[in-house]
């Protein structure tokens, strides 16, 4: 539903407003940050469902937001970038977590620093984040500004709320979609995976040192990051879309063998 709801309300107002839904579920996970104990633990669940409902309007935008601000030669590492940076604070929790989550009150710094943190964001997110650029970067981008700006004067153009469902079975039936999509799913899911089993994985091998571990996964997440950068730039170089992801897969499958 991101798609439905950028549509109609536009990038900013859709961004903005899931900064301050997630500030507000953090604040409520952790009371007063940084001061007093942590609130009663239905307060808690209510905030981490508010943070992840937030969080497909992070992590589904930044195609929208590289499409409108960036040109045909930049948006393949403005949205590698942009997806990919969810990872810088994976890596933070490793870091942080594995550190002050080992008491109560370390967990109460911690849901603290988070709170303060996620506030800082939405407040910075209000005031600096535009709907898009005063010249658009493409002609694509400059068709899609002239159709919301009609639309905007035209209410009545508007499609209907919900058209994801039927937007969703069209792009299942398009030639060449569900091989990218399957893609897609699979390096999130190993991304996941390799994330969430690093400690176990690192203590079979021998690694139990919690500090080295922490570092480990910290590391892994940057990899992430640095990995999107780099494949993002060349994609936008060569445009060999289909040959990236085919090498990207193989690497991987390859280095989980070995690794295994």
């Amino acid at each position: 539903m991101v798609t439905d709801f950028t549509r109609l309300f536009g990038l900013r107002k859709v961004v903005v407003g899931a900064g301050a839904l997630m500030a507000v579920g953090c604040v409520l996970r952790a009371g007063v940050p940084l001061y007093g104990a942590l609130p009663p633990y239905p307060v808690v669940v209510i905030g981490t469902v508010l943070v992840g409902a937030a969080q497909p309007f992070f992590q589904c935008t930044p195609p929208l937001l590289s499409a409108t601000w960036f040109g045909s030669k930049e948006r393949a590492l403005a949205t590698a970038v942009a997806i990919n940076f969810n990872q810088v604070g994976i890596g933070s929790a490793f870091l942080l977590g594995g550190w002050l989550g080992e008491s109560t009150e370390g967990l109460k710094t911690y849901f603290g620093v988070i709170a303060l943190s996620s506030l800082v964001l939405a407040a910075a997110t209000f005031l600096s984040f535009q709907e898009r650029p005063p010249t658009p970067p493409s002609l694509s981008a400059a068709a899609t500004a002239a159709e919301a700006s009609e639309v905007a004067k035209n209410p009545q153009a508007k499609s209907p709320f919900l058209t994801f469902p039927a937007n969703a079975a069209l792009l299942l039936r398009k030639p060449g979609f569900l091989m990218p999509l399957a893609a897609f799913v699979t390096s999130i899911g190993v991304t996941n995976v390799v994330s969430e089993f690093t400690e176990q994985t690192l203590q079979r091998a021998g690694i139990v040192d919690q500090l080295t571990i922490d570092l480990c996964g910290a590391g892994f997440q940057v990899a992430i990051v640095l990995g999107g950068i780099f494949v993002g730039g060349y994609v936008d170089r060569t445009k060999e879309f289909k040959e990236v992801t085919l090498a990207c897969l193989s690497a991987t499958l390859g280095l989980l063998i070995f690794l295994g």
